[in-house]
C-alpha cells in the first residue's frame, strides 16, 4: 500500500472550508474526472468518474471526526481507495488542508489506466495537488 500527503493553504476561515468540503454534489467542480457525486444516507457518497475515456461509478463511506476537522473515506467496492482531509487553522482568516490518500499502485493502474511505477506516483501526485489547488480556487472564490 503507498501513501499520498499533500497539503494547501486557504484563505478562508476553517467552518468555510468545512463546510465547502461537505458539500459533495460540488466535488465536480474541484475532482478532476468526477462528473456528477451525490450524498446518500448514511455517510454514503456516489461519484461518477471519467477516466480513459470511461465513466465509471464509485461509493464511498465518509465519516467525520468533526471536532478534529478530519473527513476519512474510503471506497466501499473496487478499487480499494481510502484518504483523509483534515484541516487545520492557520489564524482565524486561513485554514490548511491536508489531503491523505492510500492506495495500491497496482489496483489503480488497472482501474484507471496509466504508467507504471514511478510514473504512476508522479501522476497521482499531480492529480492530487490540482484537485487540492482547484478546491482552493473554488472555496475563496465563493466566500
Amino acid at each position: 500500500m503507498s501513501t499520498l500527503e499533500e497539503h494547501v493553504d486557504i484563505e478562508v476561515p476553517i467552518d468555510t472550508a468545512w463546510d465547502r468540503l461537505h458539500s459533495v454534489e460540488n466535488y465536480p467542480r474541484f475532482m478532476e474526472g468526477v462528473r456528477d457525486a451525490r450524498a446518500e444516507t448514511g455517510g454514503r457518497t456516489h461519484l461518477d468518474v471519467e477516466t480513459g475515456g470511461r465513466t465509471r461509478e464509485f461509493e464511498a463511506q465518509i465519516s467525520d471526526r468533526g471536532k478534529e476537522r478530519v473527513m476519512e473515506w474510503r471506497t466501499t467496492g473496487t478499487p480499494k481507495l481510502a484518504g483523509s482531509l483534515s484541516l487545520q487553522p492557520i489564524d482565524p482568516n486561513n485554514t490548511r488542508v491536508q489531503a491523505r490518500l492510500e492506495y495500491d499502485p497496482g489496483t489503480v493502474r488497472e482501474t484507471f489506466g496509466g504508467p507504471k511505477g514511478f510514473a504512476q506516483a508522479n501522476a497521482i501526485e499531480r492529480l492530487v495537488r490540482s484537485d487540492l489547488e482547484q478546491f482552493k480556487e473554488y472555496v475563496e472564490r465563493e466566500r
